[in-house]
């Protein structure tokens, strides 16, 4: 149980955000946008994680699930859920290479590039809503910063 006054923020009444500051807000920052990302994507038609697919497929159709997985640093387990629910909802079509049989290609339907606005218009509105307390300068820093720490995350 957590002791203190009532009124307290539950921030200051976790213990790990004393002890790990960084790693709290991160924790925290990503569980908001996720929240609200999800909420925004559902009104749209999805579940939250393909719109990245979507997008990557967007930039260059037709690509591999193994492609896939690498360019969007996601494990094959994910990429297939997630390949396999759009196809269900007529998005994207699943194919067979004709070099190697044992690779999948993942192209967009009609329908899926004529899904790009709906999924744009969404993160628009979830980018809106993230940096309405951000000025162009603090954006900046905040995507530097970002940047930094992934890097060092995956090394």
């Amino acid at each position: 149980m957590v002791k203190g006054n009532k009124n307290e923020p539950i921030e200051h009444k976790i213990r790990a955000v004393k002890e790990f500051p960084v790693s709290f807000s991160i924790f925290g920052i990503a569980r908001s946008h996720h929240r609200i990302g999800a909420q925004l994507l559902r009104e749209a038609g999805l579940y939250p994680g393909q719109e990245i697919v979507l997008m990557q497929l967007w930039h260059r159709d037709s690509q591999s699930q193994n492609s896939l997985s690498r360019s969007l640093r996601l494990d094959h387990s994910t990429i297939a859920k997630s390949v396999r629910r759009l196809e269900e909802a007529g998005l994207v079509t699943c194919s067979r290479s004709e070099e190697d049989k044992r690779v999948t290609i993942v192209s967009l339907t009609q329908a899926g590039r004529e899904f790009e606005p709906k999924v744009i218009e969404a993160w628009s509105k979830l980018e809106e809503i993230t940096t309405q307390v951000l000025n162009d300068e603090e954006k900046m820093l905040f995507t530097a910063l970002a940047h930094k720490i992934a890097a060092s995350l995956e090394a």
